[in-house]
């Protein structure tokens, strides 16, 4: 995939004295650094369980409690922003989740170069930018490669969960993942928490609308 093109934009958010102290003294213990390498599990969970990947986990709240609610399954997030990284890493000793481990880089490049194909039980995609102009709509994370990737990386059953509110996008989105031969549209989408971006277009009066793909069974 051509990664020229970033999906997000590394913006200088103030860190908390609190937030750094987490991602000096709490990323050895629950990050995983970026690698060439395919990660195993089972190693990094010391189990065998369900494994689900998490595409921008933003400051980390939904992140948190959706792990804290499924004890049984096995949680990715990928981050690139330091404040919602050191946010979700306090959150991890708070409620003591042994299921849930940080990422720091490029999400795309992770879920290409780290997860194996076939291997994960679900990929959250939960109000990535819209990026609304037209001229930027090329950032996007959703477009046809990384619908094919996705798919890669699910396993048969597998769910692909979006979420935004901006009607445009979602139209985009469902046009770009019902579009995907490995993916099938399911009827109804699974419940989570509510996100801090997403009760922030609340407010704004945005629509949200939720998508669901399942990889298909072949």
């Amino acid at each position: 995939m051509n990664r020229e093109i970033r999906s997000y934009v590394l913006r200088q958010g103030r860190t908390s004295a609190a937030q750094q102290r987490a991602l000096e003294e709490l990323f050895p213990k629950f990050g995983i650094p970026f690698s060439e390498r395919l990660m195993n599990f089972g190693e990094t969970f010391e189990r065998t369980a369900p494994v689900v990947v998490e595409i921008g986990s933003g400051m980390g709240e939904t992140t948190a409690a959706i792990a804290h609610a499924n004890p049984g399954i096995d949680y990715v997030a990928v981050e690139v922003h330091g404040p919602g990284v050191g946010s979700l890493l306090k959150k991890i000793v708070e409620l003591d989740l042994k299921n849930l481990r940080l990422i720091r880089h490029d999400a795309v490049e992770v879920v290409e170069r780290m997860i194996p194909d076939a291997s994960l039980a679900g990929l959250h995609l939960f109000f990535p930018d819209p990026w609304p102009k037209k001229r930027h709509h090329k950032r996007r994370i959703v477009q046809p490669p990384f619908a094919a990737l996705a798919a890669r990386k699910l396993a048969p059953g597998g769910y692909f969960h979006a979420a935004t509110d901006w009607p445009e996008y979602a139209e985009h989105m469902d046009a770009v993942l019902s579009a995907e031969p490995m993916l099938k549209k399911a009827d109804q989408a699974k419940d989570r928490p509510v996100t801090k971006f997403e009760r922030r277009g609340i407010g704004l009066g945005h629509p949200v609308r939720d998508l669901l793909f399942l990889r298909r069974q072949e």
